[in-house]
């Protein structure tokens, strides 16, 4: 026996550090599995639960935590014995006698309290477990940092695994309910029949707004372990942020060039409505996979209170996009006197009866869309539009972003979906973002279109009433210290 081990059974440890030792190579092997888990993100089917989301094993590491910090404050009692022990024996043999047993008894008690405030530290620097933290959900690092000078640091976000400051937490696991369909041998993958396909943008300015529509429509769907996500981008990297926020979330990024569509544009009433990202949706038919035959296009600044399985299994007829249309609207405004004074373009809705559809929330027919060519149909009114802005305005025939070609192309042919799917208006006009209350009815989708967004108000402590129903679905908040 070598003069280590003589130690520590002296200090009666000789069997901690074999135990601390299979403890390590333990808590290893978790955490290899964990970064494979994340690692996997969208590959990983919903329901199996992370090892690191599981209460049993969080309890055990805490009870491994408070074992340690047991066991030193033995070894420091153990000690103090010992050396109170040689002092009496030294005392005796020098013929001290007196006050050595209170002497030593004061000394011992001097290092056990001293040990015990040691290990209370170690408690405290070992056990972040303890904190307290909300109970629907694991506070977790988004690796997407926003900073108090603005804008995000992605390679520090990458690096990171629990940072200081404001992160995305991480949502709770969703399952689907007993009578939902299983899915199929395909697995995870896009093709599979029985899924559910949402497309959403994401991007830097509205990632909040992704985020928590992607939360609402998980936490009301009845089968959320059948809905695919398509997630559109114009900068990779952001979709760390979704497997953080949701580790067992079914979806796909497609990255989409601002290039594209940017020739296209011209400017309109709000700059971001200028955004190449908010022409993406014209594009979904060309950028999904062939075997995807029908989407749920759903914009960034919504909530979904209601089963999406619902929304997915309206009908279209012979129609190649459904939406909730408004006839009661004034449709002439969304064109320019110059459009309606030319008789030749006035004449486009000749046949139908046109009314103003929010293309925020829409039902998509991609085989029809394709067979069709409307991509070609809706870039050829941009051109329009390009030519006549292009000398000096006169000839322009609309003044806002996307929505107006959408309007040229389908106004009259959508096929109607009841109002409730997308109470649309919450966010204001595009100019003031004023307050606004619901439309009478009942209500599937809150949609706060317009200038004003609802965490914007909520951050301004100048919240609109309705923008405390958008609140419980955000996942925007300080992450673990």
């Amino acid at each position: 026996m070598n003069s280590r081990q003589s130690f520590l059974r002296f200090l009666g440890l000789d069997g901690f550090f074999a135990l601390a030792s299979r403890v390590q190579r333990a808590f290893l092997r978790w955490r290899l599995l964990q970064h494979q888990a994340f690692a996997l993100g969208s590959a990983n089917p919903c329901g199996s639960r992370s090892v690191a989301e599981s209460p049993l094993l969080r309890f055990a590491l805490a009870g491994i935590k408070g074992a340690v910090v047991f066991l030193l404050v033995s070894a420091l009692a153990r000690l103090a014995d010992s050396f109170d022990f040689k002092t009496r024996r030294r005392r005796r043999r020098k013929g001290w006698g007196g006050g050595s047993r209170r002497g030593g008894g004061t000394l011992r008690w001097v290092v056990r309290l001293s040990g015990l405030c040691s290990a209370a530290i170690v408690m405290v620097l070992l056990a972040p477990s303890l904190q307290s933290f909300p109970p629907a959900e694991a506070i977790r690092s988004s690796q997407y940092l926003r900073f108090p000078g603005g804008g995000y640091n992605h390679q520090l976000a990458a690096s990171a695994v629990e940072t200081k400051g404001f992160s995305f937490r991480q949502a709770p696991w969703f399952y689907n309910a007993a009578d939902c369909e299983p899915p199929s041998a395909n697995g995870s993958s896009v093709c599979d029949s029985s899924l559910v396909h949402v497309a959403i943008t994401l991007d830097e300015e509205y990632l909040r707004g992704s985020i928590a529509a992607v939360h609402s429509l998980l936490t009301h769907a009845r089968c959320p372990e059948s809905v695919f996500f398509h997630f559109l981008v114009v900068e990779m990297g952001l979709e760390s942020v979704v497997r953080s926020a949701f580790p067992g979330l079914r979806f796909k990024t497609y990255y989409f060039d601002p290039d594209r569509v940017r020739w296209l544009i011209s400017t309109s009433v709000r700059q971001a409505l200028d955004q190449p990202l908010n022409y993406a949706r014209i594009y979904l038919a060309d950028i999904l996979e062939r075997c995807v035959s029908r989407v749920i296009y759903l914009d960034s600044d919504l909530v979904v209170v209601d089963d999406i399985s619902k929304l997915w299994r309206k009908g279209l007829g012979s129609r190649a996009v459904g939406a909730p249309e408004y006839c009661q609207a004034n449709f002439t405004k969304y064109f320019t006197d110059r459009f309606w004074s030319n008789r030749r373009l006035a004449a486009t809705f000749s046949g139908r009866r046109p009314c103003y559809f929010n293309t925020g929330v829409m039902v998509i027919d991609l085989l029809r869309w394709r067979r069709a060519g409307y991509t070609r149909r809706i870039e050829r009114w941009m051109e329009v539009q390009k030519r006549g802005a292009t000398s000096g305005g006169a000839g322009r025939i609309y003044e806002l972003g996307s929505l107006p070609p959408f309007l040229l192309v389908f106004a009259g042919q959508v096929a109607p979906i009841e109002h409730r799917w997308n109470q649309h208006g919450l966010g204001g006009d595009n100019v003031n973002g004023s307050c606004r209350n619901l439309h009478p009815g009942p209500v599937s989708l809150l949609h706060w279109s317009g200038k004003g967004k609802p965490w914007l108000r909520l951050d301004s402590n100048q919240p609109c009433p309705l923008d405390h129903l958008w609140a419980p679905y955000d996942l925007y908040g300080f992450a673990a210290i």
